[in-house]
């Protein structure tokens, strides 16, 4: 394979595949940490404004250095600007829902659930002629079957909890997992709930994401405006959903990191990430690792938190 060949295939197929599983991996353990520091007290409306502020403080200078760089770069019109609050509108829908699905749950539950991630993506994409379905083509049934097995394993997650598979962790003393990560059967279910319909939401942004990327191909400038709506929007929410001030304190706890590390890895260099690889393979190949993250959040869970594995759940 000739040097530009091999260039092409490590960025078309190497670099993205590498990425996507770097991010899920990423992805759980934040998760895990929000956990541990609503557990603690900390509100989920002050982390969205302040951790997305911290994101969009960081991507400001890319703002004018992109500029600089591109002279191909439309003009930011009125049209690209709101479409680009759309995206942050949906995006904070889906973040308020996930991180309250993941309070009433758990990070466990989320990468479970996010199995729906890739059936409801594939569905939108054929809605929007992203992705043709063909019954002679083996591509596209794999595709239906996989779809029907998302929706179908999220149902068993949800409403199922088999036998116990790691019996010999389950005599264990209480562990962090149990503290941080364990929920009533209620409380699962509600999580369940809010988690499928963030699930439902992350493919509408993928999709939004994948089409202002044609018109305006600036993965850096389109996440800035989308990490500065989020935090407005959030801020805005939260006035009224935590009128207590003490709450939007910020003091040297496991919350402040919990903040700054989803700022700086998750709004920041996690949706940069997806930007990119959805403008350079799509929706449908950036939301079929989302269930990935079941296996990452299941091996961390037993060898680190000592959790107990269930048949279904």
């Amino acid at each position: 394979m000739a040097a530009g060949g091999r260039s092409s295939y490590c960025y078309r197929e190497a670099l993205p595949f590498g990425a996507m599983v770097s991010m899920e991996c990423l992805n759980v353990g934040l998760n895990t940490l929000f956990k541990f520091a609503a557990d603690c007290g900390m509100s989920r409306h002050v982390f969205l404004v302040y951790a997305y502020a911290v994101a969009a403080l960081l991507l400001l200078p890319s703002l004018f250095f992109s500029r600089r760089r591109s002279r191909l770069l439309p003009s930011l019109n009125s049209s690209i600007l709101l479409k680009m609050f759309l995206l942050g509108a949906v995006g904070y829908a889906s973040q308020i829902m996930g991180y309250t699905g993941i309070n009433y749950g758990s990070p466990t539950l989320a990468s479970a659930m996010s199995n729906l991630a890739p059936a409801f993506t594939f569905l939108l994409a054929v809605i929007f002629r992203m992705e043709k379905v063909e019954l002679s083509s083996r591509t596209s049934r794999a595709k239906l079957a996989g779809t029907i097995i998302s929706i179908s394993g999220a149902f068993v997650v949800t409403f199922y909890k088999g036998p116990t598979i790691n019996a010999s962790f389950s005599s264990s003393p209480p562990s962090l997992h149990q503290l941080v990560l364990d929920s009533p059967r209620s409380d699962w279910i509600i999580g369940s709930l809010f988690l499928t319909v963030e699930y439902m939401l992350v493919p509408v942004w993928y999709i939004l994401v994948t089409h202002i990327m044609k018109e305006y191909p600036s993965e850096f400038t389109i996440i800035f405006f989308y990490t500065s709506s989020v935090s407005v929007l959030a801020a805005i929410a939260g006035t009224f959903a935590e009128p207590d001030s003490s709450k939007w304190m910020i003091r040297p706890n496991v919350a402040l990191v919990s903040m700054l590390c989803s700022g700086v890895f998750n709004c920041c260099i996690n949706n940069s990430v997806h930007s990119w690889a959805l403008h350079l393979r799509g929706p449908v190949y950036v939301a079929m690792f989302k269930p990935l993250s079941i296996a990452i959040a299941a091996a961390m869970g037993v060898v680190f938190l000592g959790d107990t594995l269930y048949l279904g759940r």
